[in-house]
């Protein structure tokens, strides 16, 4: 090798050594920087005719395994869903109470009704009288600030999405614009890999956002999309819009249509205009902001649903009255009559009959509806999964609430017809296809001294829990928040007692009538509740429900908390699989440094012996 050579070779060793120092050096500073992938290079020997002259630096590499880091973002993702649902059960079980407590919705409740027990054996004790009332009380103000709390959680979560999105778009940019620098900077460069080290940061923040994946593309660019598909940046980014309303009630429900919608929906927004409702095509489906999404739209919605079929059913177990038809007609053409007489606005007409060709039982309900607005009903308008449902406008008169059931009992074998408030419903005579087997009407009672053991004791503000149906939803919706005790027996708790005229001040009809409507009657719930199914909906005493409510908001809390932790089980062993590649070992980064010491001496050494031959030759 002639001294050009040497003198070639030594200063591209030096050169080198020199980056690999630096990499070396920015390892160990950086070994606690989040984020940071130790770097390494592996020089490139330059030969010709089989006789290494050179070296070159090579490419800067990041020592990391990609395999796991998808994982890793994967599991980010679920993590990050399983903590804030648990984060936000933790918070809805603070609402509700520990079981047990004495702040607990149960112990209220059971207070209430230890509080009946006496006053049904000391009707005529006015301390029995009053300590119902204050029970009521008690019990429908720790109602009404459950839902005001739950609600206070769902505005936390629309809140939670607004950041949440707003924080998606950052990640989304600078991914946009790191693909763009990255594009143009050479592989051979130290900053280059400081680009590819930020630009995973950010997707690793925007995973832990929604579930993503990372497809590498041309010029070390990548493109991310959901899982679901949505590319979120491309050549160009995204935007994703976020409509975050101010003011969350039991009312606001997501819709995909934007006239029945009162809470925010997230919207991707292309480069060229371009949108997709993410929530309508399901497109996140991890990351926070899928945990905010099923908090706000499902998982409180439901606890919700559960405080409102709660507050109805304690409402209508003691207020509303069932009276069954008298029988008409006289074989072949039979039937029943009901008085409609005080039907409000939300009761309703059932009629039970069956089908004579197939032995098949049915059931018809007809609910008075004064908002034509609300009409039709869906079948889910009522408790029971088996019945057919149909709103009836009352407002035309008895004439036109024939007419309007007549229209629906077209084909079915049956007529109509109503002398004044009453209604006479009969089959079809010989060779008939129905029987008519039963009718009765439920109508709410809303006077104190009614003949009756049933009594308003709960009612929505001021006004009589009735059902009311209409275009804007039921009464039963956000009703946990409205119901309190009527003011005519805080006024006068002797109307516990009190049912007519002249009713002994001893007598126990009412009170027993009230304890044992709230023990021990059964009362179907909706399927919306969680608890029961559509099919199967579930039927118990409203104790037994309130029971059933809170096991089954202890279960999904467990079930949160579990996920929770299984999640950061499998997070924590990736992470430590991504560690051992991607970490920096300082250790190992010492004995590196010393290799590289040792290299730059060596060729330091050469340089200098190549110089001190130049120079010797010189003198000659």
């Amino acid at each position: 090798m002639g001294l050009s050579q040497a003198l070639v070779a030594a200063v591209s060793g030096l050169r080198a050594t020199q980056t690999g120092l630096s990499l070396v050096a920015g390892n160990v500073a950086n070994a606690n920087t989040p984020g940071y992938v130790r770097k390494t290079i592996t020089p490139v020997a330059v030969s010709s005719n089989g006789v290494g002259i050179s070296v070159q630096t090579g490419n800067v590499q990041r020592e990391l395994d990609k395999f796991v880091q998808s994982q890793l973002r994967s599991e980010q993702a679920g993590a990050s869903y399983a903590d804030m649902r648990s984060q936000f059960f933790d918070q809805l079980q603070s609402i509700l109470g520990t079981p047990g407590s004495s702040s607990s919705l149960e112990s209220g409740f059971n207070n209430f009704v230890n509080s009946l027990q006496a006053l049904t054996t000391s009707p005529d004790d006015p301390s029995a009288q009053s300590g119902v009332v204050t029970a009521a009380q008690a019990l429908t103000q720790q109602l009404n600030s459950m839902s005001n709390s739950i609600q206070g959680l769902r505005a936390n979560a629309e809140l939670g999405l607004s950041d949440s999105v707003s924080s998606a778009n950052t990640d989304i940019q600078r991914i946009a614009q790191l693909n763009a620098q990255i594009s143009s900077s050479s592989t051979q460069d130290g900053a280059y890999a400081t680009l590819l080290d930020q630009r995973d940061a950010a997707i690793d923040d925007l995973s832990k956002l929604m579930d993503i994946k990372v497809v590498q593309g041309n010029n070390n660019t990548v493109t991310v999309s959901t899982t679901s598909g949505v590319q979120l940046v491309g050549l160009q980014p995204v935007t994703l819009q976020f409509d975050a309303k101010g003011t969350i009630t039991p009312a606001s429900q997501w819709s995909a249509d934007p006239t029945k919608r009162s809470v925010g929906t997230i919207t991707v927004v292309s480069p060229s205009g371009a949108s997709i409702d993410l929530i309508q095509t399901d497109g996140i489906r991890s990351g926070q902001i899928a945990a905010y999404l099923q908090m706000r739209d499902q998982d409180l919605v439901q606890a919700q649903n559960q405080l409102d079929a709660l507050a109805t059913s304690m409402s209508q177990a003691v207020s509303d009255r069932t009276t069954a038809g008298s029988a008409i007609g006289s074989p072949p053409v039979t039937g029943f009559s009901v008085d409609t007489t005080g039907l409000a606005n939300g009761n309703s007409i059932e009629i039970d009959y069956t089908d004579t060709l197939t032995n098949t039982q049915h059931a018809l309900t007809l609910v008075r509806v004064d908002d034509p607005g609300a009409l039709p009903l869906p079948n889910t308008a009522t408790t029971n999964p088996n019945d057919t449902v149909v709103g009836i406008d009352f407002s035309g008169g008895m004439s036109s609430v024939a007419a309007q059931i007549s229209a629906a009992l077209a084909g079915k074998g049956m007529t109509v017809s109503n002398s004044g408030a009453t209604l006479n419903f009969l089959n079809g005579g010989s060779g008939m296809a129905v029987n008519i087997t039963g009718a009765s009407t439920t109508i709410t009672q809303t006077g104190t001294i009614n003949g009756g053991p049933q009594v308003p004791l709960f009612v929505d503000g001021n006004q009589p829990f009735t059902g009311t149906i209409t275009a804007y939803g039921q009464q039963s919706i956000g009703y946990a928040g409205r119901i309190s005790i009527n003011q005519a027996l805080a006024a006068d708790p002797s109307k516990l007692v009190q049912y007519a005229a002249g009713t002994a001040s001893g007598d126990a009809t009412r009170p027993n009538f009230i304890y044992d409507q709230l023990v021990n009657a059964s009362l179907t719930y909706a399927p919306n509740t969680g608890i029961g199914t559509t099919t199967a909906p579930f039927s118990g005493s409203v104790s037994t429900f309130l029971r059933q409510v809170i096991s089954a908001q202890s279960n999904a809390a467990d079930a949160a908390t579990n996920l929770k932790q299984g999640q950061d089980v499998v997070l924590n062993s990736l992470q430590q699989r991504y560690n051992q590649g991607a970490g920096v070992n300082v250790d190992e980064e010492m004995s590196n440094l010393l290799t590289l010491q040792n290299a730059y001496a060596a060729n330091a050494r050469v340089l200098s012996a190549v110089k001190d031959m130049f120079d010797l030759l010189m003198q000659m």
